[in-house]
């Protein structure tokens, strides 16, 4: 029963979280999202940063399944990547809009330099057997400044359109 209460805690703190943003969210709010006692909530996370630090832990899992290599990187290998990233990148959007997660939480600094890093290298890895299977029209020269742009466009896409005021639902 504990452990699927730490779990409902968790998915509503995901959720607010990336409802409203992790500053502007109170740990007696996600009580009240799942009908608990703020006491309860602190059995469990004793301070909003183990919520975070929680979810980070989760982040880095679910990283780690989307920057899995495939054993053949086809253009649907590539497109079936972008679209998980996708995914993953409106799960937890609350990491990667609000810069001051990263500034307050070393952990999750951590963390989405990592995932950066990692995403960088599997643009790199995709692209570069895209044009050796001659799928993708691209110099080798090419490749690491493309995998760059992607990269910062993958991961700051959702904050320029929170910036320029044409924030979207994850689903759209």
């Amino acid at each position: 029963m504990a452990r699927n209460t730490r779990q409902r805690i968790l998915v509503a703190a995901l959720l607010l979280f990336n409802d409203k943003g992790v500053m502007r969210t109170a740990l007696n709010e996600i009580a009240d999202e799942i009908d608990i006692s703020p006491g309860n909530l602190h059995y469990h996370f004793r301070k909003k940063a183990d919520v975070v630090n929680a979810l980070v832990a989760e982040f880095e899992a679910d990283s780690r399944k989307v920057l899995q290599p495939p054993e053949a990187a086809s253009i649907d290998d590539f497109w079936l990547f972008l679209h998980l990233l996708l995914e993953f990148a409106a799960a937890y959007r609350f990491l990667l809009r609000d810069g001051t997660v990263a500034r307050e939480y070393p952990k999750a600094a951590r963390a989405l330099r990592s995932f950066a890093k990692g995403l960088e290298a599997m643009f790199q890895m995709y692209l570069a057997s895209l044009a050796h299977g001659e799928e993708l029209d691209i110099g080798v020269d090419d490749i690491a400044d493309v995998s760059r742009n992607l990269t910062v466009i993958a991961l700051l896409s959702d904050r320029y359109d929170e910036l320029v005021g044409a924030a979207l639902e994850a689903d759209e």
